[in-house]
């Protein structure tokens, strides 16, 4: 004989019912808890390495020279993408240099082979480093591995060589300012050459005045037209 009537056992079935639905929420609630944080941080980890790059740059001076040999190495350095330019260090604005420094995201390195092919120049290397490192990519020299700001020796020697660049530069500023000095106490005259002599100008301004083209005196004494209009201003 059943000991308890119909609706007992449905009440008693809606309390199980909603146990077990409190059940899975706890066991879904601490699951997610558990393993849902550390794997995005890993995912997370996982992506950044994966979107690291080593972008190279190459350059030569002139065409009859050849990147095969800075390709190969760089190649070999583990380089995926690689800029060139045709173009000499002194020139600090280059096409393929800004397309690579364009490229670098936060945690990518720019290699060369060597220090002289980012530049001639020690003030612009320095500078170009430290924007880099500014921006969170790092830089490499194959055949100097001391310049490897992805090391704390590599950083080292970066600050090092620009207290020597700021230095080169304040001694420059002052032999400078001690040149013009000296000049000026001699009775130099400071600036450019004078291009027309006072009597040249005259000559000059009596054939405009006569009749003559601007432009015809400028070729006939061998200047520009701005010069001699600069020159006959100066003179009146």
């Amino acid at each position: 004989r059943c000991l308890c009537d119909a609706g007992t056992f449905g009440d008693v079935a809606l309390w199980n019912n909603r146990a077990y639905l409190q059940h899975l929420n706890k066991a879904d609630a601490t699951r997610r808890r558990l393993s849902h944080k550390p794997v995005a941080k890993s995912v997370r980890m996982l992506y950044a390495c994966q979107v690291s790059k080593q972008y190279g740059y190459a350059r030569i001076s002139t065409s009859d020279q050849t990147t095969r040999q800075q390709h190969d190495e760089l190649k070999a350095a583990g380089c995926e993408v690689i800029f060139e330019d045709v173009i000499s260090g002194k020139t600090t604005e280059r096409e393929g240099l800004d397309k690579c420094l364009a490229a670098l995201a936060p945690g990518d390195t720019l290699v060369v082979i060597a220090l002289d092919r980012l530049g001639r120049s020690t003030s612009h290397v320095i500078a170009t480093v430290e924007a880099l490192g500014k921006r969170g990519v790092g830089f490499k020299s194959l055949r100097e591995p001391m310049f490897d700001t992805t090391s704390a020796t590599g950083e080292f020697m970066l600050t090092i060589f620009a207290g020597l660049a700021q230095l080169e530069r304040r001694m420059i500023s002052e032999r400078t300012k001690s040149s013009l000095k000296a000049k000026k106490a001699r009775g130099e005259t400071l600036g450019r050459p004078i291009s027309l002599t006072p009597s040249q100008v005259r000559e000059a301004q009596e054939m405009v005045e006569a009749g003559k083209g601007v432009s015809y005196v400028a070729r006939l004494f061998e200047v520009d037209r701005a010069t001699l209009y600069r020159a006959m201003k100066r003179c009146a």
